[in-house]
């Protein structure tokens, strides 16, 4: 019966098994022969990394009482249901990368992630009240900073400074500059100059057609 049990292997966590490399009935060696490998999923651990840009945008680097949640977008798109935690930050950013190690936890109750997995993360440091999206093809960056056109009440362009965040999805978060009721330009930007005259419209609507010039007599 001792004997007996020395053939027994129990894995010390649970999880699932990869394929076995050896079969029933060969001899093996404590320490020295791989029996297979067992992959943690429930819960899984997603690792990946933020450069210094990504960070400053953010506000700073991260750490786990900073970060709300954390969200993954899978390969086909999907946002995945259960939302994860920080449960590691790195203290220092990587010399070679410039970027700051973070790993995060789901609880993965559905197994739909599974270990070498490649996902896109999305963090959520927290919600911003009182401030703007514009297209992304509104603003103008020079050497000064960011611009945008803003239509006055004789629609005409003013050129107007502004304070951007970072970006969400294809828009500029505007953290100054504007204000509510302002009317952007996004069309032919780089056709547009201070003062010039514009016809307001509703984003994605063309502009109403200028009426028929009559002949003069």
């Amino acid at each position: 019966e001792l004997n007996l049990s020395y053939t027994t292997v129990t894995s010390p966590i649970s999880g699932v098994a990869a394929r076995f490399e050896l079969s029933e009935g060969a001899l093996v060696n404590a320490n020295t022969s791989l029996l297979t490998k067992v992959y943690q999923i429930t819960p899984i651990w997603v690792r990946f990394s933020l450069s210094d840009n990504e960070l400053a945008q953010l506000g700073g680097p991260l750490t786990q009482s900073n970060v709300k949640d954390v969200r993954l977008l899978l390969p086909s798109g999907e946002e995945y249901k259960s939302r994860g935690k920080i449960n590691f930050a790195a203290s220092s950013i990587d010399p070679q990368l410039g970027t700051q190690q973070l790993r995060a936890t789901f609880a993965n109750e559905d197994k739909k992630l599974l270990p070498g997995q490649f996902v896109r993360v999305r963090v959520i440091t927290g919600e911003k009240s009182g401030v703007f999206v514009v297209p992304q093809v509104a603003v103008i960056a020079n050497d000064q900073g960011k611009f945008v056109y803003v239509v006055n009440e004789k629609n005409e362009a003013v050129i107007t400074p502004i304070v951007a965040g970072n970006w969400v999805g294809k828009d500029w978060v505007v953290l100054s500059g504007l204000k509510a009721g302002d009317k952007v330009a996004v069309d032919n930007i780089i056709k547009l100059r201070p003062g010039a005259a514009v016809m307001p419209h509703a984003a994605g609507e063309a502009p109403a057609a200028k009426p028929a010039e009559k002949p003069v007599k």
